[in-house]
């Protein structure tokens, strides 16, 4: 196996372009197919962590969350003594690699709340951190039929090392990331449309259309523009809107200078919508019973329909019955 192996390595360096390095190490890069993390150089290259402290840096971020990371834990994993590990904790503490804070459960249990950044500059915006959030695992790399041996020289360290990608979780729970800065934006609600587009409907709304530069010289809509926002505008009086209403909702306190007068206008008319006006059934008074609560009688104590307290109709009726 031993002989295999030399000679395999033997034709991996015998094919590297130019000469090799006199000194130094050489570098067998297989790409990896499953089981990885990616880790940036700002940390497996750092000039004031230890080796120690890189080491458990390099191995906390290669676990999956909600690992456990304390000093006993990493002390019953590796030969390191609980003190080498707690020191080596405070320097990526001290780099905001780690960060620990103590909170309060809902039962009242105090825990202690382990946080690892992979990129301590890429969290900072202005001084403030931004609070990471959890994300979803990608689908796992399927591996190639062959993988090629490739060997090149080890790359030159740059005095500022560009960010790394985010590593590839290799269990079910993903890592803790911060969130990237540009959000993706909501889709756009398309143009409203008339139930149905009549000659009438069509010719006031481009009329209302045409002449929206005479409100405002600003808007001067092309005629392809004028045909694509028809709908709109057709909306708009079908729900009964009047044409001056409409032209004061879109020629009212225009941005300076407006850019894109066509997407003013159509963001207007779908955001600017109104609702249909209300029929007369949806106006009609709402009918109400009334409800007579039960009282108990003074003199027999028998339920009765009242709205006061009193005698009931029997009780009332009997001085009658005895005079007579």
């Amino acid at each position: 196996m031993a002989t295999q192996h030399d000679i395999a390595l033997t034709r991996a360096l015998a094919e590297l372009p130019g000469p090799l390095p006199p000194s130094g190490v050489i570098h067998v890069a297989i790409p990896h197919a499953s089981r990885f993390t990616i880790v940036g150089n700002h940390l497996a290259q750092h000039a004031e962590l230890s080796l120690i402290a890189i080491g458990i840096g390099v191995h906390i971020q290669s676990l999956p969350t909600g690992s456990e990371v304390g000093i006993k834990a990493l002390a019953s994993r590796f030969a390191e003594g609980e003190r080498t590990i707690a020191a080596a904790l405070r320097e990526l503490e001290a780099h905001r690699y780690l960060s620990r804070t103590r909170v309060r459960l809902a039962n009242g249990r105090l825990v202690t709340r382990t946080v690892f950044c992979n990129q301590p500059g890429a969290a900072l915006r202005g001084g403030t951190v931004v609070t990471p959030v959890p994300v979803v695992a990608p689908a796992p790399l399927v591996a190639p039929a062959a993988v090629p041996v490739v060997v090149a020289p080890a790359p030159a360290p740059s005095p500022s090392p560009s960010p790394e990608p985010t590593p590839v979780p290799e269990e079910s729970h993903p890592p803790v990331r911060v969130p990237s800065r540009t959000a993706p934006k909501a889709a756009r609600r398309p143009l409203p449309r008339p139930r149905e587009l009549t000659p009438e409907l069509r010719q006031t709304a481009s009329a209302i259309l045409a002449g929206l530069r005479s409100h405002a010289k600003e808007l001067v809509l092309s005629e392809d523009d004028v045909e694509a926002l028809v709908p709109g505008v057709a909306a708009w009086l079908e729900r009964d809107a009047h044409p001056d209403s409409i032209r004061h909702a879109l020629t009212t306190e225009l941005p300076q200078p407006p850019k894109h007068p066509a997407k003013i206008v159509k963001h207007r008319l779908t955001v600017l919508l109104p609702p249909p006006l209300p029929g007369a059934h949806e106006l009609a008074p709402v009918r109400r019973t009334l409800v007579i609560p039960l009282q108990n009688c003074d003199g027999c104590d028998r339920a009765f329909r009242a709205t006061a307290p009193g005698h009931c109709r029997g009780c009332r009726n009997e001085p009658t019955a005895t005079a007579a």
